[in-house]
């Protein structure tokens, strides 16, 4: 029996709900100006983007936007759904995971945090401890039937997105985002609303940018001894003057600069494609 195989019979045994379909039905364009803005930056990337009100899926580069890579700290967005869909966290502003004591190189990480603030941090200790307490049996099967990645949790329940099996492509990011947007997981409408609502907000001009970032090599291990991110990820939403997008880039780190270029590099690309 192969993986795939693997998860499927796991899905039917534990899981109430169907899988959904990846892909998000639109129609298909690569533009080669969003490419060229990774290129100004001396580095290497994929950008893609849903315009909701135009059904349209609009690609830097159609190889590197299938490319799985780990999702790292984005894959804090859907541990925040499985969360509060199975009560591990039942408030996302009163639930208070508490420091374990422990000196991280992130001193934002050095403290008490609600769902919230731990999003907004991105506290790799507390999304832990929150998968710790889903557990791999619950874990596997909201991740099948999220249809989330390649679905894979190998590598250890608290480390299978930092570390181990979980990888996710910028196309595969934009069918799972889009799915969160209209509320069509199956979970609750609650549980995607207040996911939504905790994720980091950027305001440019009139428009509300809700995005999660992540960073490919960096983990509570890492950043014990120094760490050297290899990959930066930025997913989420952009709404502006009603216009709708869903969108995800990821790039190639060759120094600290290129972390800091996610966002202006996300604004540029989002404008160059009619979003913001």
């Amino acid at each position: 029996m192969n993986r795939r195989q693997a998860i499927g019979c796991l899905a039917a045994a534990v899981a109430p709900f169907p899988a959904m379909a990846a892909s998000v039905t639109s129609h298909e364009t690569v533009d080669e100006r969003l490419a060229r803005l990774f290129a100004d930056e001396d580095t290497r990337g994929a950008f893609a983007a849903y315009r909701a009100d135009g059904r349209q899926l609009i690609l830097s580069d159609k190889a590197r936007c299938d490319a799985a890579i780990l999702p790292a700290s984005t894959f804090k967005i859907a541990n925040s759904v499985i969360a509060l869909e199975t009560g591990v966290v039942s408030d996302p502003d009163k639930d208070v995971f508490k420091w374990d004591g422990v000196e991280r190189a992130f001193p934002d990480w050095n403290k008490d945090h609600t769902l919230r603030s731990a999003i907004a941090a991105s506290a790799v200790p507390v999304y832990q401890e929150i998968a710790r307490r889903i557990g791999p049996e619950r874990m596997q099967r909201y991740l099948v039937a999220f249809d989330y990645g390649n679905r894979a949790i190998g590598g250890g329940i608290d480390r299978f997105w930092l570390t181990g099996a979980l990888r996710i492509s910028a196309r595969e990011q934009i069918a799972f985002l889009d799915r969160l947007r209209r509320n069509a997981l199956p979970v609750s409408t609650r549980s995607q609303e207040l996911t939504r609502d905790i994720m980091p907000v950027t305001k440019v001009g009139d428009a509300i940018i809700r995005a999660k970032s992540g960073l490919v090599g960096v983990d509570d291990r890492s950043v014990a001894g120094g760490w050297r991110a290899t990959a930066g990820w930025l997913v989420g939403f952009a709404e502006s003057g009603g216009r709708l997008a869903v969108f995800a880039l990821n790039l190639d780190i060759a120094d600290k600069r290129h972390i800091a270029a996610r966002m202006p590099l996300a604004q540029k690309a989002l404008a160059l494609v009619g979003s913001i």
